[in-house]
């Protein structure tokens, strides 16, 4: 998706962004315009705090997820819409959920957080997932906001028991002569057995069909899902891939994550935890996810570290960026934000850097390391397997651009890290978000710090 002007112009509204300085682009700060009046939409309660926006494309409605509600409000920010979502009474260590069956532990009135907000624009639906039960997600209808469907009984309709925003998301592949997939990607807090980090899911025409949100695969060895190993936990008892950025492009899906590692200082013979910023592919049509491979990247620049994902957004190179990374105009490009270091996930220092990466390239570098693998060549090199050194099988075939795995050297890790161009850094005030789209050739990038200021 990239998002139009007057879409990221209401994102903007909503965000209670205000205009800050622009950069030049030799980087010369310019002086700040004056404050101009932004148009403001405040919740119904000191508790609605704002977690999602979505705008529809074909009529510029905003939906707006919150604590306990879902908004729909008109390009001018007027109220046309309100879905109450919670609270209700629930406890986090009820699984299944008392809706399902009876819980033991004490149940208390507890919010509803949204953690993901997608249209479904072939059914013409909203699809809004919350913190409640578990986690499972309502089908509202555009127009206003009815429930259509809310499915609740069976395993799979519990996304993740984490409570917090951030946590979950979701990727629609779109097909003309078959129901949908939804890919969701999602911290497990802990639980593995109860919920994979990523998985495929039926997106059906019929919001309370039975096979709604099932596996889109799932027999008893193979499934459209990948799952943390619970040793895993042993050796790093918190870790979680989070997931901060999801798209599709071509055969693909996408999604960039930020995850725990366990590694050996030089000159040190004990380990530290740091975190490390990996981009995960997998095809759109695998349903067996025998095309699971990450691959670390990151940002430097004056010896400067960059390697905790805040924020990305996928968008077109634009004829004059294109010439000067030598790809076509059309060529997709991820605009990251990074801050320094790796190690402090909670609290991210101030030192930042916006950074791009030409998706062909990071496809080159997985296909090389695909193609390296199936000859033989060195192990799966994926932290959070339980066996580290699993070593590559050899087999005779061709790797191109676009193959999908076989049920062998899966899942596969890439060691080397693939390096972003930095275009921007800032010390003082953390680079939090950014959004770009392509304007009169030029590609333009917005960016959200963590004081509120928005550069252009």
């Amino acid at each position: 998706l990239i998002m139009s002007p007057a879409m990221w112009k209401w994102t903007c509204l909503v965000s209670h962004l205000l205009l800050s300085t622009t950069v030049s682009p030799l980087g010369r700060q310019q002086p700040p315009h004056p404050k101009r009046p932004f148009i403001t939409f405040t919740g119904e309660q000191a508790e609605g705090n704002f977690n999602h926006l979505v705008v529809d494309e074909r009529t510029g409605h905003i939906y707006l997820g919150a604590v306990n509600r879902i908004y729909k409000l008109s390009s001018d920010l007027k109220v046309l819409v309100t879905h109450e979502t919670g609270p209700d009474d629930d406890n986090p260590k009820c699984y299944p959920p008392r809706i399902v069956q009876t819980c033991n532990e004490p149940l208390t009135p507890t919010n509803n957080i949204n953690k993901m907000l997608l249209i479904d624009y072939k059914e013409n639906r909203l699809i809004a997932c919350g913190s409640l039960y578990q986690g499972i997600c309502k089908l509202l209808r555009l127009d206003d906001l009815f429930k259509l469907g809310e499915p609740f009984h069976k395993k799979e309709h519990y996304l993740s028991g984490v409570n917090e925003s951030g946590s979950v998301f979701g990727v629609i592949v779109s097909y003309s002569n078959m129901d949908d997939k939804l890919f969701i990607a999602t911290a497990v807090d802990g639980k593995p057995e109860y919920f994979p980090t990523i998985s495929s899911r039926k997106l059906t025409k019929n919001s309370e069909a039975d096979g709604m949100f099932a596996y889109v695969f799932h027999d008893e060895f193979v499934a459209s899902m990948i799952k943390i190993p619970s040793d895993t936990f042993t050796i790093i008892p918190d870790f979680d891939i989070y997931y901060i950025y999801g798209f599709s492009s071509g055969n693909f899906v996408y999604f960039l994550t930020l995850q725990p590692e366990m590694i050996s200082p030089p000159g040190s013979t004990t380990k530290e935890q740091v975190y490390t910023s990996k981009l995960v592919r997998l095809c759109k049509e695998d349903t067996a996810f025998n095309s699971y491979v990450e691959v670390p990247i990151g940002c430097e620049k004056n010896g400067v570290e960059y390697r905790l994902l805040q924020a990305a957004y996928l968008s077109k190179a634009g004829a004059i960026l294109a010439r000067s990374l030598d790809v076509g105009p059309e060529d997709d490009i991820l605009f990251t934000v990074f801050s320094k270091g790796q190690k402090r996930k909670m609290k991210s220092l101030d030192e930042s850097a916006l950074c791009i990466f030409v998706l062909k390239n990071i496809n080159d570098r997985i296909k090389d390391r695909l193609q390296s693998c199936y000859r033989g060549e060195g192990t799966l090199d994926l932290a959070w397997l339980k066996v580290k050194d699993i070593p590559c099988s050899s087999a005779l075939l061709t790797i191109d651009d676009n193959f999908c795995g076989l049920d062998m050297n899966a899942p596969l890790g890439v060691s080397s890290m693939v390096r972003g161009l930095p275009i921007f850094t800032e010390d003082g005030d953390r680079m939090t978000s950014v959004i770009a789209y392509v304007y009169k050739n030029h590609s333009l990038a917005f960016v959200g710090t963590k004081s509120g200021k928005l550069k252009k």
